[in-house]
């Protein structure tokens, strides 16, 4: 008997509703199944570091990121198991039946690797999916996408898809992921423009005459006249720079007996995008351009990619230079191994060379420039003359930002303990505190994603002199922190109004307070009392 085309219709759309309820499952039971994979391989990266990390730890963190990371994973995974499924059923049109099991899982294998790829080029961060910064956790999430893939050829070849009924309760007893989406009156003071026209500024130092350097991230240094003026030249010859991403020219110091030797040093990403480091080199400023240029330290391991460098500079009154750097992003753990110089803080002398009282030197393995690790990203840093400290900040990931007070030899617990999450939501370390690291004296969550820092010392703002004052780029504000020994004890927010991302903040000879602000447009705002 000939069916009607009404019959025949019904058919093909039960059809297709059916096989969407088929891939529907999958994607559910795929995105759990690569959010287990990635919390593992996490915690594995931090048991290699010798964290240890009990079974009710390890559970907890699974449930978090199931709760968590799970949606941004779900997103990824469903847009490539989407389209890889649908290819690779259509080639089995024309190989035949025999074939569908191998190209749905080529399909998922190949589809998840190229969408991470695309991800990773588009996402502000190298690597959004941190199991993936290795090649075996890759191969992991890769095997995951691999068993989704087998998974759905023979849900779709034994005809399961025909019997919704039993397709709709199965992915109704799997639907864990969470439902997720993913100038004022009465202040004390007045912002003005002091200086314009700067390409993407990142730090600002004064000179004795009053006169100020700027360096422009793209590799420029330029000098800005005590009136504000910006010569319209860049200053010639700065070292080359790796310029992309978050690499480029960063900080700017004036040497101690700047006024005698006209002496500056300059922190920057040297090397190319798959080997870069970052460089320090000292140089005779002269009326257009440097003079005598050496490199005088570049950080060890090489590594690729263009995140996270530190890059700030600061002198100890034994003349003595501190250095910040990143992890490097991708490489967190390296922050733990005293092997190399990501994610620590190191001390050198002015000519490069190391101080013989170093805390690491002699070690075996251990780099002696290294004065503290256990970093993210230090990109604030100051001298606190008055109470004989140093202090810094580094960035954390999704919160978890921190201002730490820098005592030699200290291991200040990156990777192994953080108040931050992962961009995707995932758990970086179950632990906020861990035995032999130190506890910051502030910490920011959500993040406020620091940048420069001063300690106040100017005349201008007395109830502010001695305060350590933050700048932030997300948050487009300046935290007051007043610090008490190792803690801090009081916080303010300050200049929202301005309403741009703040990139340095120092103080200035006349004791006012000089923004930087980050634009390719750049400002340099004079904070002075009304």
């Amino acid at each position: 008997m000939r069916r009607s085309p009404w019959a025949n219709f019904m058919n093909h759309t039960n059809t297709r509703f059916s096989v969407f309820l088929v891939w529907l499952l999958v994607w559910l039971i795929g995105s759990l199944l690569g959010t287990l994979v990635q919390s593992q391989i996490n915690l594995q990266a931090l048991q290699s570091l010798g964290v240890v990390i009990p079974f009710d730890t390890r559970l907890q963190t699974t449930l978090h990121d199931l709760g968590n990371f799970s949606a941004v994973y779900a997103v990824i995974f469903g847009c490539s198991f989407a389209v890889s499924q649908a290819v690779a059923l259509l080639f089995t049109r024309f190989t035949g039946t025999a074939w569908r099991t191998f190209w749905c899982v080529f399909g998922a294998t190949l589809g998840l690797w190229v969408t991470f790829k695309v991800v990773d080029m588009i996402a502000p961060m190298p690597i959004l999916i941190s199991s993936t910064r290795t090649a075996g956790g890759m191969l992991s999430m890769l095997a995951a996408a691999a068993v989704s893939g087998a998974l759905f050829a023979k849900l779709y070849s034994r005809k399961l898809a025909g019997n919704p009924a039993m397709l709709a309760l199965l992915v109704g007893s799997v639907a864990l992921l969470p439902n997720q989406a993913l100038a004022q009156s009465g202040k004390p003071y007045t912002i003005e423009t002091f200086a314009h026209g700067l390409d993407s500024p990142w730090s600002m130092a004064f000179l004795p005459d009053g006169r100020a350097l700027i360096t422009e991230k793209p590799g420029q240094l330029r000098l800005v006249g005590a009136d504000g003026q910006l010569r319209n030249a860049p200053i010639a010859g700065v070292p080359k720079v790796f310029y992309g991403g978050q690499a480029g020219l960063f900080d700017v110091l004036p040497a101690t007996d700047f006024a005698q030797s006209q002496q500056i040093f300059l922190s920057y990403a040297c090397g190319s995008r798959s080997a870069n480091h970052l460089c320090v080199s000292s140089a005779k400023l002269g009326e257009n351009s440097l003079t005598n240029v050496k490199e005088i330290f570049r950080s060890q391991m090489a590594k690729s990619g263009s995140a996270h460098y530190g890059g700030r500079m600061d002198w100890l009154p034994d003349n003595t230079l501190i250095v910040t750097l990143g992890d490097g992003y991708s490489y967190r753990e390296e922050a733990q191994n005293l092997s190399n110089h990501l994610g620590k803080i190191v001390r050198i002398n002015a000519d490069g060379s190391v101080p013989e009282n170093n805390p690491f030197v002699g070690k075996q393995g251990a780099k002696p420039e290294i004065y503290s690790y256990g970093h993210r990203n230090v990109q604030g840093l100051a001298y606190d003359a008055a109470n004989k400290r140093l202090i810094a900040h580094e960035h954390g990931p999704r919160g978890g930002d921190e201002v730490n007070v820098i005592t030699p030899g200290t291991n200040y617990g990156w990777p192994k303990a953080t108040y931050g999450i992962d961009y995707t939501g995932a758990q970086i370390s179950p632990y906020k505190e861990y035995e032999g690291t130190q506890q910051p004296a502030i910490y920011w969550v959500p993040s406020i994603a620091p940048s420069g820092m001063t300690v106040y010392n100017g005349d201008m703002f007395p109830q502010w002199k001695g305060n350590l004052l933050v700048g932030a780029l997300k948050a487009q504000q300046v935290s007051r922190v007043v610090l008490k020994g190792n803690k801090a004890t009081e916080e303010e927010v300050l200049f929202k109004e301005v309403g741009a991302r703040i990139r340095d903040i120092r103080t200035g000879p006349d004791g006012a307070i000089y923004l930087l602000t980050d634009s390719s447009d750049g400002k340099v705002l004079r904070v002075s009392a009304r």
